[in-house]
């Protein structure tokens, strides 16, 4: 899951499990490397965050109208759980971009409507704030989804955003707009940067 590269907390055995596997690519004669970790993380057993009750009810991801509107009136439900993580935990890991939530769907509505914002982070190419925006959209999704009731494993997060959101329909998208775009840093960021190879892997099972 986003912000747990080492899988829950606590977990210690498999904590460790994850650091030596790392560790072990550094024994490999050429690189880079890039490998998948084989083994799911573990389920968090913590218990809910107390007092949690459901501020807004969730219909199915939207099928008509423009991504661009399915994708900011998903968002907009949304925000009632993410605020709801956010007093939970205390923080977020959003910020990158220094655009509230809401602002970075607008931002990228915009790329989905056909043209590219003017905004870019400072000291950040065209590309990287794309890529940065989507990583935050992923993020404000997964701290909303995660606050909610439930047991939730990491791949049932991944799976989740990315075949049952208009966010997560939305991010492929991108990635081919990017794909086609004139701008080199955009281009760039259309391979793994945007959706990443683990992804296409499980949507290529889906299409089988």
């Amino acid at each position: 899951m986003l912000g747990r590269p080492f899988g829950v907390p606590g977990d210690a055995a498999f904590q460790r499990r994850v650091l030596l596997a790392a560790l072990q690519l550094l024994e490999r004669e050429a690189g880079p490397v890039l490998e998948d970790f084989t083994e799911d993380a573990p389920l968090d057993a913590r218990p809910a965050p107390e007092g949690i009750s459901c501020p807004v009810s969730f219909p199915a991801m939207k099928r008509d109208g423009s991504l661009a509107q399915n994708l900011k009136d998903e968002a907009t439900q949304l925000q009632a759980w993410h605020d709801v993580a956010v007093r939970h935990h205390g923080r977020s890991t959003l910020g990158v971009t220094g655009l509230k939530p809401l602002e970075i769907v607008d931002y990228l509505a915009r790329w989905l409507g056909g043209g590219a914002p003017a905004f870019t982070v400072t000291g950040a190419t065209q590309g990287d704030t794309l890529k940065q925006a989507c990583d935050e959209l992923r993020a404000y999704y997964l701290e909303a989804k995660a606050v909610q009731p439930g047991v939730h494993s990491s791949r049932s997060m991944q799976q989740w955003y990315w075949l049952d959101t208009a966010a997560g329909q939305a991010v492929l998208k991108l990635r081919e707009i990017a794909a086609n775009s004139a701008e080199a840093s955009v281009k760039a960021v259309s391979g793994m940067s945007l959706v990443p190879r683990a992804v296409d892997n499980m949507l290529r099972e889906q299409q089988r």
